[in-house]
């Protein structure tokens, strides 16, 4: 998946991961988006990414991505980057890219006592693609009759990730995108995973992604879930990712969309 084509200096080509549904996977447009723009500005790491999911991406057509550096600075830099079929947009980012500096604070919020990867629950669908996935605490996603708080807790690693720091990076990228839509429907009966792309419309919007050390995706990262609000056909949800000796490594927030499917 990280393995991009380089058509030309910024321009990148990347086949889509085959998969059960009829559109690309939004976290991997994400990790390919973050991809491009590291391999586009190797002299500084990436910082943030904003991304507006704008039209779903057909697996079985190849992905176009553009990076367009907007700035180069001593500290700071940001790229724009595209992901196209053709001339349909899939998605939209802008990257920024710094130079880590001295500290002269420092503090995190703490990781939240939900018990070791080894006693939660493994989601076998995922293992295939080299990713390992536990839901702690017994919470249960799928079944629609199931709730529970507006919060999830779910170890997350991966097999042979690269040793480029940004290569963890996407890969977080990809492992962010499945959680906070079920997140929000925890609290309420009649929804569900399962009723996804069935009988309830639900995608992505934005999403935002931030780092705040290295880490390696190899190893067990949390992904600390909370859903603050949900309205109007809409969900805000965000998350704290602590890597296996509680430090806090990155945060990333989602806008989704769920409402009732139209009947046809």
């Amino acid at each position: 998946m990280l393995d991009l084509e380089t058509v030309e200096p910024n321009r990148f080509r990347a086949q889509p991961l085959a998969g059960a549904r009829a559109v690309v996977f939004g976290g991997q447009l994400l990790a390919q988006s973050l991809a491009a723009a590291a391999r586009s500005n190797d002299g500084m790491r990436v910082k943030s990414m904003h991304t507006v999911f704008l039209r779903g991406g057909r697996p079985d057509e190849v992905l176009e991505i553009d990076v367009d550096p907007v700035h180069v600075g001593r500290t700071f830099g940001a790229s724009n980057v595209t992901i196209r079929q053709g001339e349909r947009i899939c998605t939209k980012s802008i990257v920024l890219h710094h130079v880590p500096d001295d500290e002269i604070i420092s503090h995190q919020v703490e990781p939240p006592d939900i018990g070791s990867p080894e006693e939660a629950a493994p989601i076998t669908s995922n293992e295939a693609r080299g990713w390992e996935v536990r839901i702690a605490q017994e919470a249960e996603i799928f079944d629609p009759d199931a709730i529970g708080p507006a919060e999830l807790y779910v170890w997350s690693r991966f097999r042979d990730v690269p040793s480029e720091p940004w290569a963890s990076q996407a890969l977080l990228g990809y492992a962010s995108d499945g959680f906070l839509i079920a997140t929000a429907m925890r609290p309420h009966a009649g929804v569900g995973q399962d009723l996804a792309h069935v009988s309830i419309d639900t995608t992505v919007i934005t999403q935002t992604l931030t780092f705040h050390d290295d880490f390696d995706a190899g190893e067990w990262l949390l992904l600390a879930h909370r859903s603050p609000v949900a309205r109007h056909g809409r969900t805000f949800g965000r998350a704290d990712v602590y890597a296996s000796d509680g430090c806090l490594v990155a945060s990333y927030s989602q806008e989704n969309l769920v409402r009732a499917m139209p009947q046809r």
